[in-house]
């Protein structure tokens, strides 16, 4: 009898603990005040659209205005509050400025998710210095210079959260991307460190490390003048649903993450395979690397442009027309 009755008790203690949970988590994001870096396009769009959904106040930044615009026209859809801010992450006033002006319209910030990125592909030897130092600038500095800027308000507050998402190429570098895996890699360094050092201020660090998600990024990517094999290999690669991530289920992994206060987060079984396997056989890694490598085509050009260069008309209308609505409002270019 006493055996059943303190059974019977700690069932229903677990069911009451993980219904307040439950609750809890629910309402996290309730009047939350978060400004997200890139968040006109891709990845960044989803993660407004569904912090609206969960009742958090937003302000997106992107450095084109008229890409702010028409993404704050499809969110309202979702929220009431939505702030667009034009700034360059490169640069330290302007992110000055943003920090500010988020803080002046909502009265605080809780949480900064750092998103801002760009992807260039082709062997080292295609990008200049200049396009490994454009790399760093956006995806390491863009995430220090926001980040450096919110700690003070963070403390003085008593506490936020800083969200950075970085790359499962920032814990395996891999051919063809080594401007954007550097400066991921750098980008996750910062995140651990930092979520060592401010945790004791009540300031949580959360770097998430996704695999390839389908978000239309080829179309915005770097590539090599006249690579068209290149590109519709990235292309392909990118829209796999055995090899890529819908950015809806990245949003909802990255929010339960910000929930509890994960340092790390990797996101996705291909970006937990591909870490384990380069942790327990790097060198092995690097020769199957170096194998895939030979195989990838090359232009021989140093001419870098956009990956919706090499679309035609026709091939840009099927795209388009094969995509659902979801999918066209989050994509790179619609």
């Amino acid at each position: 009898m006493n055996f059943f009755k303190v059974f019977t008790g700690l069932g229903l203690a677990i069911l009451a603990k993980n219904f307040a949970t439950t609750t809890f988590n629910r309402r996290y994001f309730d009047s939350k005040v978060v400004l997200i870096t890139g968040g006109s396009k891709g990845l960044g769009f989803v993660m407004a659209r569904e912090l609206l959904k969960e009742g958090a106040r937003v302000a997106i930044c992107a450095r084109e205005r008229d890409e702010l615009e028409r993404a704050k026209r499809k969110l309202l859809q979702y929220g009431e509050e939505v702030l667009t801010l034009v700034c360059d992450v490169t640069d330290e006033a302007q992110v000055h400025d943003m920090v500010m002006d988020t803080v002046e319209y909502f009265g605080r910030l809780d949480i900064l998710l750092n998103n801002a990125g760009i992807i260039q592909v082709g062997p080292m030897q295609a990008f200049s210095k200049k396009e490994y130092e454009k790399a760093m600038n956006v995806m390491y500095w863009g995430i220090a210079n926001t980040t450096l800027e919110v700690i003070p308000h963070f403390k003085e507050q008593g506490g936020g959260q800083i969200v950075n998402i970085t790359s499962v190429g920032g814990k395996v570098s891999m051919p063809h991307l080594l401007p954007y895996d550097a400066s991921k890699f750098a980008a996750i360094g910062f995140s651990e460190g930092s979520a060592a050092e401010l945790r004791k201020d009540g300031i949580y660090v959360t770097a998430i490390i996704p695999g390839l998600m389908r978000t239309g990024s080829f179309v915005n990517a770097d590539f090599q003048k006249g690579n068209e094999k290149e590109f519709n290999l990235f292309r392909i690669l990118a829209n796999l649903p055995m090899a890529t991530m819908s950015a809806e289920k990245a949003a909802h992994k990255i929010l339960n993450a910000i929930k509890t206060k994960d340092a790390v987060k990797v996101i996705g079984p291909q970006a937990r395979m591909l870490i384990e396997l380069h942790h327990f056989f790097p060198n092995l890694m690097v020769k199957l690397f170096s194998l895939i490598n030979k195989q990838i085509p090359t232009s021989g050009e140093k001419n870098i442009v956009k990956g919706e260069n090499f679309e035609d008309a026709s091939s840009r209308g099927a795209r388009l027309e094969s995509m659902g609505q979801k999918e066209k409002e989050q994509f790179q270019r619609f």
